[in-house]
Formats: C-alpha cells, sequence, structure tokens
C-alpha cells in the first residue's frame, strides 16, 4: 500500500512537497509552484497542517 511521507532529503523546507510529489509521481516543484498559489490566495495554513500530520520518511 503505497503512503505518503515528508522527503526530508528532497525538501526546501519541511519536506511537504518532496513527499506530495513522489506520492502523486510528479515533478515536486510543480506541487511546490502549487503551494505558491495556495498561499498568495490565503490557504498558507494547509502547507502548515500538512507539515505537522504527515510523517517522515523512514
Amino acid at each position: 500500500m503505497k503512503r505518503l511521507y515528508r522527503n526530508i532529503k528532497e525538501a526546501k523546507i519541511g519536506g511537504v512537497c518532496a513527499g506530495l510529489g513522489g506520492y502523486f509521481n510528479i515533478d515536486p516543484v510543480i506541487v511546490r509552484l502549487a503551494f505558491l498559489l495556495l498561499i498568495f490566495a490565503g490557504g498558507g495554513i494547509a502547507y502548515l497542517v500538512a507539515w505537522i500530520i504527515v510523517p517522515v520518511s523512514k
């Protein structure tokens, strides 16, 4: 079963975007751009929540 983890090895800040990129099999840069747009739209808290909830990769 596939699980979502934060990827610390490819992390820029918390590894959330790198982990989401690996989970959905897309480039983490695309996920980072999506979160950047989300921050400007007023939803920056989503990254912080994901940083707290998503476990670190082993």
